[in-house]
């Protein structure tokens, strides 16, 4: 038996802007979408943020629809649960919903076990960090029906695991139900799979199916999973897609020209347009060469962003040697700005994300909701 994992498709993200970048969304998510058909595979797991922001446009939703309407058409089932992305803190249906009353997908967030054919799946929708101990009991509860079940038990949650991201996490593996036989997982962005003693089976983050705006630009793989489960242990395949590539350089001012001869060879003219990004270091610089130079790819690349970054900066940055996403380094300094990592977690991932997106009254609802809990708090 096989099924795909795919998290993170954040369907109605258009980036930069860029018409471009968001049909560069659609694309990839239909691959994995054709690719899954092609494959006969068994069902689909989604594992959270299914859009970008939890009003998506017209065309986010239909995409969805399709991608999950020609999986039923090839008799593949599919599950899903709800990533930060996809919930509104203003209190309305989440629009997936719509997908699980049309049965066109199951959705499974509220950690209640079904059976499909011999396997046990269970969900959580995202759960924030002040509400983690409110699931220790759900969890426990779903661990003895997992520890009873004789076949494949597979857990959904969309959520950090502290192992694979410190700055991200808001559980450790242990925090667990340790009776599953894989762990499918959603939130962070970069692929990344780890097997722990304590639990049944592997910890998996497909990562997000295209790169998104808090990642940054830069060279990497995207895609899913496909996961067999056909003997004792889950044994999850890497599926790569073809997404845009995205290539950052470094280059001193005084050698932008070359620097530039060598990106135009670099780039491959008969796939997508890359996004590139130059960082430039040094002195006296001329932005009107800068911009001259710049010039020179522009029928090369979809989008060609540069930046200045003197040494006196580079030196003193404050910025982790290897982050893993930007997100980790903004929730860094706004700890150090506020002094608070609960202040920090809430601005960068409770009101960056809405405010991004351009929604400013649920912005306020959201201020005005933690404002009414801080009051019963301290009552």
């Amino acid at each position: 038996m096989l099924f795909s994992h795919i998290s993170d498709t954040h369907l109605g993200l258009v980036q930069y802007g860029s018409e471009e970048r968001a049909q560069d969304v659609y694309d990839v998510f239909n691959q994995a979408i054709d690719t899954s058909i092609k494959d006969h595979v068994d069902f689909v797991i989604f594992a959270g943020d299914i859009f970008h922001v939890p009003n998506p446009n017209g065309t986010a939703i239909i995409q969805m629809a399709n991608g999950l309407k020609r999986l039923k058409q090839n008799n593949i089932d599919s599950f899903f649960i709800l990533g930060e992305h996809d919930i509104s803190r203003i209190r309305t249906t989440p629009i997936p919903y719509v997908y699980h009353n049309l049965e066109f997908s199951k959705y499974i967030g509220q950690g209640k076990p079904t059976e499909y054919k011999g396997i046990l799946l269970a969900g959580f929708d995202k759960i924030r960090k002040a509400e983690i101990s409110q699931f220790e009991e759900k969890f426990s509860a779903i661990d003895k029906t997992a520890k009873e079940h004789s076949g494949h038990k597979i857990l959904v949650l969309h959520q950090g695991i502290t192992e694979f991201n410190k700055f991200a996490g808001e559980l450790q593996s242990t925090d667990l139900p340790k009776n599953f036989t894989y762990y499918a997982m959603g939130h962070l962005h970069d692929k990344d799979i780890k097997k722990f003693n304590h639990l049944g089976g592997p910890v998996a983050y497909p990562g997000s199916i295209e790169l998104t705006t808090s990642e940054g630009i830069k060279e990497t793989k995207k895609g899913f999973f496909q996961v067999d489960i056909s003997g004792k242990d889950a044994v999850p395949n890497w599926i790569e897609l073809d997404a845009r590539p995205q290539i950052s350089f470094k280059t001193e001012y005084k050698e932008l020209s070359k620097t530039i001869d060598e990106i135009s060879e670099k780039i491959v003219t008969d796939g997508k347009k890359p996004i590139v990004e130059i960082k430039i270091q040094g002195e006296n610089i001329e932005t009107d060469h800068i911009q001259a130079q710049i010039a020179r790819l522009n029928s090369l690349v979809l989008r060609c962003f540069w930046r200045i970054s003197t040494k006196q900066i580079s030196d003193s940055s404050v910025f982790l040697d290897r982050p893993n996403v930007i997100d980790d380094e903004m929730f860094k300094l706004s700890v150090d700005a506020l002094g608070s990592e609960q202040a920090a977690s809430f601005a960068i991932k409770e009101l960056l994300p809405v405010l991004s997106s351009g929604g400013i009254k649920e912005a306020s609802e959201i201020i005005i909701e933690n404002f009414e809990k801080f009051k019963k708090e301290k009552m």
